[in-house]
């Protein structure tokens, strides 16, 4: 006689299936892409063949499109409902090196000057329930690109997917994108867990951008990028990057681990980044930047390890057009508010005295709510007097003109060596230990009107409402 169980939690009534009998499933369907003609010899062009493949697999209700014992040279590949496309161990899908094997009906990239990034190696839309598996690797031959006569300069990216839903990446190794590894843009659902991604390949080497996606969840993969290894990013009003989980990841970037905003029309909540290693950055490890009239709200990161990276954390909050089809005007500035870095360790003793934790507002619209607690940063040191009295300059429409708002766009030195605040309302310092290797004449801690501090076990913020003149 079999039984059934009931357990009830929260007044609910859930029936449990017998432990003898447990569900089980039929295993997918596996559809060979040498079966439709696919060589593999590392030269033979097998987009024809593969995409084939995939088509027959959707069609028929889904299951696993096998890449498998070789090296498939492939243009542009459509990923359609129910398709798991795997690639085997010792087995890659090679990015064709000629331009005109990718096709022009991608879509296009969402940010102002790029149009050589339209095209893509894997493009879905609309699309759900699709993976990529394997212990195989991706490479997008991104050193073929720009192509030698191609005047548009072309370099295009390596998976982007638009519109989609309940998407898994797990165990693949991408090489070598031609410009950024993934674009993924108003996507719901995503599970990204045990990836690897390399791409020097080119500048303009992201490893993952993430443009107005929810229910994301990034776990134990490694980055190392040319550029900003994950991005958070809003190029619609009406799509908010939201409910965002990173962890057990590693990143060395030559610019940013994770970045949060630039492209920033939409609104950015619920983020979690935790448990992570940042390596030898020439940038930022954590870089987040509204600019674009969003609101930015309720962002955790904690428990990281940042080695040889300047500026642990740099967040600017102004006004700089990035979309594409941005109008003349700029957006009004919203909100950047709810933010707390908790339980990082910062070794940056190889580096200059331009490196501390940032945080600018503007005059009138300052950041808000900001928490740093059990800090513990090392930095080189080697600031001066004359450095302490430094003021650097406001990130204004008119200074930026045709540039992002980066920290060379400061002009000048920090003026503290461990944390600078200006144009803050509600800072709280909570057990922060702040050091130099080398003698530095700067204080800890600057604070340029700031307003609503507090310091507990932490240095006493040196206190100025001094602020550049922009007229």
């Amino acid at each position: 006689m079999s039984v059934v169980l009931f357990s009830l939690i929260a007044g609910v009534v859930f029936a449990e299936p017998p432990a003898s009998a447990p569900a089980t499933s039929a295993p997918a369907t596996i559809y060979d892409i040498r079966t439709a003609g696919a060589v593999g010899d590392g030269t033979t062009l097998d987009t024809k063949s593969i995409q084939s493949t995939i088509d027959q697999c959707s069609a028929a209700g889904g299951g696993i499109v096998l890449v498998t014992g070789g090296k498939y040279v492939t243009g542009t590949l459509y990923l359609k409902n129910d398709v798991c496309l795997r690639v085997d161990s010792g087995a890659a899908i090679l990015g064709s090196p000629h331009i005109a094997d990718y096709t022009t009906d991608t879509d296009r990239t969402m940010y102002r000057g790029e149009p050589y990034m339209n095209r893509c190696l894997i493009f879905a839309k609309d699309a759900h329930n699709i993976s990529i598996e394997g212990s195989g690797t991706i490479d997008g031959q991104g050193k073929s690109f720009p192509e030698r006569g191609d005047r548009q300069k072309n370099r295009p990216k390596m998976i982007r997917l638009l519109n989609c839903s309940h998407i898994r990446v797990n165990d693949i190794a991408l090489r070598s994108p031609a410009s950024w590894t993934n674009e993924w843009r108003y996507c719901s659902d995503i599970a990204v867990d045990g990836i690897s991604i390399i791409s020097r390949a080119n500048s303009n080497g992201d490893g993952i951008d993430f443009d107005g996606c929810t229910a994301v969840r990034v776990s134990n993969s490694s980055f190392d990028t040319s550029d900003d290894s994950i991005c958070l990013q809003t190029s619609m009003l009406d799509k908010p990057c939201r409910d965002v989980n990173i962890s057990n990841c590693k990143f060395t970037s030559r610019w940013a681990g994770v970045r949060i905003g630039l492209l920033s029309r939409g609104d950015f909540e619920d983020v979690t980044v935790s448990d992570c290693t940042f390596t030898n950055h020439n940038d930022s490890g954590l870089k987040i930047q509204m600019n674009e009239g969003g609101e930015m709200k309720n962002m955790i990161f904690k428990n990281l390890v940042m080695k040889n990276v300047p500026r642990p954390v740099f967040l600017t909050f102004c006004q700089k057009n990035a979309w594409v089809d941005s109008p003349p005007e700029l957006a009004p500035m919203k909100r950047v508010s709810d933010i707390e870095f908790d339980n990082i360790t910062v070794d940056d003793v190889p580096g200059g005295k331009n490196a501390a934790f940032m945080v600018t507002g503007m005059p009138g619209h300052p950041v808000e709510n900001i928490t740093f607690n059990n800090i513990h940063a090392t930095f080189a040191g080697g600031g001066t007097a004359d450095d302490a009295k430094d003021v650097l300059a406001e990130l204004t429409p008119e200074d930026l003109a045709t540039r992002w708002p980066e920290y060379s766009m400061l002009h000048g030195t920090v003026p503290g060596f461990g944390i600078y605040a200006r144009h803050v309302k509600g800072i709280t310092l909570r057990h922060v230990n702040l050091s130099t290797t080398k003698p530095d004449a700067r204080p800890a801690v600057a604070y340029v009107d700031v307003s609503e501090s507090k310091t507990v076990d932490s240095p006493a913020p040196t206190t100025t409402s001094n602020v550049l003149d922009s007229n």
